[in-house]
């Protein structure tokens, strides 16, 4: 399904319930957990926000490559961006998300200011620990389809958070190393 027909669905008019919970079953439910946290908060293969952005100056946040279509400003902010939109559609029979794929992009290609360069990053992991709380709340189904969504279910959204993350992620690295930070 295209990144456009997915969040024209995520806007349709959703149920008010929220998500399923039930009592926690051993075993299984525990290790896929686990591991879901594990993917999100140490990348297993994959590189970490952290690692990757580390000690990122500002003043290279609008560092514009030939070649390459984004800044890091424009990564961080756009995984920010996606990341909350697929947080709150988890969690908030309510939430409508932005327009895609304007919505999901800054405007421009650098931060107005280290302040929201800053603010950026802290969304990104503000966020993260939001959805490893409700991964790991075992009250919460993980395999329960989401009463206002088209059948999506909270590990349909913790995995697309995982992947969107690496590959942005990646994407990141790439570019750092490109300009030698």
């Amino acid at each position: 399904m295209s990144k456009k027909k997915s969040a024209r669905k995520k806007t349709a008019k959703r149920s008010t319930k929220t998500p399923s919970r039930k009592p926690v079953q051993a075993g299984n439910d525990r290790a896929l957990r686990q591991h879901l946290l594990y993917l999100l908060n140490e990348g297993g293969a994959h590189a970490t926000f952290d690692a990757v952005i580390g000690d990122w100056p500002v003043q290279l946040a609008g560092a514009k490559l030939a070649n390459f279509p984004h800044t890091a400003w424009m990564l961080v902010e756009h995984l920010r961006i996606a990341q909350w939109d697929i947080l709150e559609f988890s969690r908030n029979p309510k939430h409508m998300s932005p327009a895609w794929p304007k919505g999901y992009w800054p405007g421009a290609e650098a931060p107005p200011s280290e302040q929201a360069w800053t603010a950026s990053i802290a969304g990104v992991k503000k966020d993260l620990r939001a959805m490893a709380r409700l991964i790991a709340d075992p009250s919460v189904d993980l395999y329960a389809k989401l009463p206002w969504g088209d059948g999506q279910t909270v590990l349909r959204e913790a995995l697309l958070i995982a992947d969107h993350n690496a590959y942005h992620i990646g994407q990141l690295a790439m570019l750092r190393k490109s300009i030698g930070i």
